[in-house]
């Protein structure tokens, strides 16, 4: 089942990843201070992951694919792997938007 994981970085900022049903990590969050700006985030990914245009499609120094996704204000709420292909790429994009809206939150803070 696809789920939402919030964890506690070493330097206590709060993330979450977004997971899909196979336990593969689809897309990385930025940290955050308090945990309800996390949950906010979450809440953000599942809004904006079904919008196309929310999804910056970048190639990194290392020649490979990755994309960001933002929120309406522009900024970044989640980041990709890197991929090793275009079509990878949008493999993954395909399961943020298929995966997010319904992700259940597992929160591994408590």
């Amino acid at each position: 089942m696809e789920k939402f994981v919030i964890t506690k970085r070493v330097n206590n900022e709060y993330q979450f990843n977004l997971k899909a049903g196979n336990g593969e990590i689809i897309l990385i969050s930025e940290g955050y201070v308090q945990k309800a700006s996390c949950l906010k985030g979450i809440e953000s990914v599942k809004i904006n992951s079904q919008e196309d245009s929310r999804y910056d499609r970048r190639v990194a120094r290392n020649n490979k694919d990755y994309f960001v996704l933002k929120a309406r204000n522009g900024e970044i709420i989640g980041k990709s792997q890197y991929y090793s292909s275009k079509s990878s790429m949008e493999t993954g994009i395909s399961s943020v938007k298929k995966n997010a809206p319904t992700a259940e939150i597992i929160d591994e803070t408590l």
